[in-house]
């Protein structure tokens, strides 16, 4: 009865008010109908070409260096930039795009994986009647619809819960959705709802119960990031961009204009990362679009210019998914020092962020154990007493610099919004600045609308909205089906493909190897937990992987989802990749070198280290330091006072088990503190201490010692797959 009475006061408080904006949705509804016509006709006007497949990466490196002249050269391969090379190239400008790294390895891969207007920000426009927010809100709300069109395989709408655990929030939070709605209009993904405690906890089991009122459920958009970045880059390749990852920009080549006497900006001096090799790309414009890197390439054309970003560092944290239901995503409006965080099921785990700091522009950001806390307690606060939040549940952790438009005077990065700037230097370098993933396109259209203005180039209007990108021309939600039914895969490794690759998931599934078994036909995994086969990382050489960190990382996303995981799978990528690029055994150890580097301190890996050391505090009972001691000594029959491979063996001939020796070698890896090739008892009494505590979970020795102990009385097989723990 209370809660309808507040449904009903809240439709009073909050209908007046938008009464007031209900002119604004009226003249929104017939901007985005007038729009959708608009929309198609300007994808159906792109008159280049498209080719089948895209060119191999040499063919890309020939023609940036054959070609004499480009009319637009993108510094930059995110979002942005690769966004900025398709608009360009689909308006008939012959387009070349360089990254010095792989696509979307910055920012573009390290989001919240939400396509959204930003809540927050609406928000801000209605409590500042800042209208400048209010049309970021606008444009990224009619973005993020296009792009749920333009990839409906990487994207889909995503419920998200704002549980409400004070009766006047109820009207508050209900007024400010319900404008988010209005503000969308037509393109109003599905209309919110109030729900009640009761309706509130059956769709969000793992809700906090205690004072819930009710909820409120909006709808936003969701994607795989790194992918959609990729897809991006290689429709632009296919439409003609001459795109490369891997070429880093020296310098700026500059020639003095004969008629204003003035030196323009004319090219780039580039270098192969991959073989060394230098060469000039000369262009009649460059486009900057490198992110938190914007300045440093604005001071290649002048020295002196001033600062126009301010990087703020936002982290995120992956948990198992039985944190979140498998559809419904939480949001939290106000945490304890004021920021927003999410809480989102993503590739059928949880992903949880972001925090908001100033921070230092590197290309190799790392998350911090304050922050990863930060989120935890955060998480701590909304879920149920019943759901112990583990710090060990953290299965992979990373940190996004996001490149904030601002006044280099100011510290409060918070305040600050995500619009776009486009400038446009003396020289003549356009520089895109700003922004944020769900604008991309939007984005990129302001920017080579402002670079022919300036260079004065031959081109029409843009062609991107509504413009499919690779996978998405014939997909449907049931192509899965087919490749069960044609190829004979596991029905959730196609399901992943159809998701990743759309209609190109076939090109896979083509290519994929016979298992020898009954079923599944073909496709191999590459770690038994996840449905990544090995046929993804030959295709993946194809769509320009180049390291085996752009294979962990970009082209799957098992760095992103479990961090052990993806180490175990480090061999058998490097394998597949050495074959298809030639590698050396020397090129194989840097390869494998690198991407475990990667894993230790971008991907979190690191914080499982500094979760058990070797002065990791001893906290247990002395009835369980008896008990684990006893454990330990059913593996240490000489009393030496430390395991050893030899010794596990043994244990486990005696109960009819076989491990693979390279495998018990990682298991006993991961609790060996001292690197020593064996594990103490004091270690081992770390680990469970640390167990017990939550800092770790999922300790494969821990549990096969464990269920030894108990197969030696009952003889029954052990079960030796990896548990999935955290970190």
């Amino acid at each position: 009865m209370a809660f309808q009475k507040a449904v009903k006061g809240t439709a009073l408080i909050g209908g007046g008010a938008i009464a007031t904006v209900f002119g604004l949705s009226q003249f929104s509804q017939y901007r985005n109908k007038h729009g959708a016509f608009v929309h198609v006709q300007a994808a159906e006007a792109v008159t280049v070409p498209i080719k089948s497949h895209f060119p191999t990466r040499e063919q890309q490196i020939l023609a940036l260096q054959t070609t004499s002249e480009f009319d637009v050269l993108v510094i930059g391969g995110g979002a942005t930039g690769c966004g900025c090379a398709l608009d360009a190239v689909t308006r008939g400008l012959k387009t070349a795009l360089l990254e010095r790294d792989d696509f979307s390895s910055g920012t573009s891969s390290r989001s919240t994986k939400l396509i959204h207007g930003g809540v927050r920000y609406l928000q801000k426009a209605i409590m500042k009647l800042d209208l400048e927010q209010y049309k970021m809100v606008k444009e990224a709300l009619e973005e993020r619809a296009h792009l749920l069109e333009i990839a409906p395989h990487l994207s889909a709408p995503l419920p998200i819960m704002l549980p409400v655990y004070k009766w006047w929030q109820l009207p508050y939070y209900w007024f400010g959705i319900k404008l988010y709605d209005i503000v969308a209009g037509s393109q109003c993904l599905k209309s919110s709802y109030v729900l009640s405690k009761t309706r509130a906890l059956e769709h969000f089991p793992m809700l906090r119960k205690d004072k819930l009122v009710g909820a409120i459920v909006y709808y936003d958009g969701q994607h795989n990031d790194a992918r959609m970045n990729l897809a991006i880059a290689l429709t632009a390749a296919r439409y003609g961009a001459a795109t490369a990852n891997y070429a880093e920009v020296l310098r700026l080549l500059k020639r003095r204009d004969p008629a204003s006497r003035k030196e323009r900006v004319c090219g780039v001096r580039c270098r192969d990362v991959l073989t060394g090799q230098e060469f000039d790309v000369k262009a009649k414009c460059v486009i900057n679009a490198t992110g938190p890197f914007t300045d440093s390439v604005r001071k290649m054309d002048d020295q002196e210019v001033p600062n126009i970003c301010q990087p703020s560092a936002g982290v995120h944290i992956v948990m198992p998914g039985y944190y979140s239901p498998d559809n419904m995503g939480l949001l939290d409006p106000a945490t304890s020092d004021g920021r927003v965080i999410f809480f989102l099921p993503w590739e059928k785990m949880t992903i949880a962020g972001t925090t908001d700091s100033p921070t230092d522009v590197t290309s190799h950001p790392i998350p911090t154990e304050e922050d990863i806390n930060f989120i935890l307690n955060e998480v701590r606060n909304y879920l149920s007493v019943d759901v112990e939040v583990r710090r060990g549940d953290v299965l992979a952790a990373w940190s996004g610099i996001r490149p904030l438009v601002t006044d280099p005077n100011s510290k409060d990065t918070q305040s600050i919004s995500r619009n776009h700037v486009v400038t446009v230097s003396d020289s003549g370098l356009v520089t895109i600045a700003g922004g944020k993933w769900t604008t991309y396109r939007a984005m990129a259209q302001d920017t080579i609308d402002a670079a022919i203005q300036a260079h004065d180039l031959k081109a029409g209007s843009s062609k991107t909205i509504g413009l499919r990108l690779q996978g998405a021309e014939h997909w449907s939600p049931t192509l899965y089906i087919r490749l069960v039914q044609d190829y004979g895969l596991e029905s959730e490794v196609a399901q992943h493909l159809a998701s990743t690759y759309g209609d190109k998931a076939f090109e896979v599934a083509k290519i994929a190897q016979v298992t020898g078994k009954r079923w599944p036909v073909v496709g191999k995994r590459l770690v038994s937990e996840f449905p990544y086969i090995e046929a993804e990382v030959v295709y993946g050489v194809k769509e320009y992987a180049r390291t085996t960190v752009d294979m962990i990382s970009r082209r799957t996303r098992l760095a992103f989802l479990n961090v052990q995981a993806a180490e175990e799978a480090l061999p058998r990528i490097i394998d597949i990749m050495g074959k298809e690029l030639n590698w050396s055994e020397q090129k194989k150890k840097e390869e494998l070198e690198a991407a475990k580097k990667f894993l230790y301190y971008e991907m979190g890996y690191k914080v499982k280290s500094d979760q058990l050391t070797d002065s990791s505090e001893i906290s247990l009972a002395p009835s369980d330091i008896e008990r684990y001691k006893k454990r330990f000594h059913m593996f240490d029959k000489d009393k030496k006072g430390f395991i050893t491979i030899l010794d596990v063996q043994r244990v486990l001939e005696s109960i009819s088990v076989q491990i693979a020796e390279n495998t018990l070698h990682d298991i006993l890896n991961e609790v060996d503190l001292n690197k020593n090739g064996q594990v103490e008892l004091i270690e081992f009494l770390q680990l469970m201490s640390a167990i017990q505590k939550g800092h770790v979970s999922g300790s494969r020795l821990a549990v096969l010692m464990k269920t030894a102990e108990e197969n030696l009385r009952q003889r029954v097989v052990i079960p030796v797959d990896r548990s999935g723990g955290g970190l």
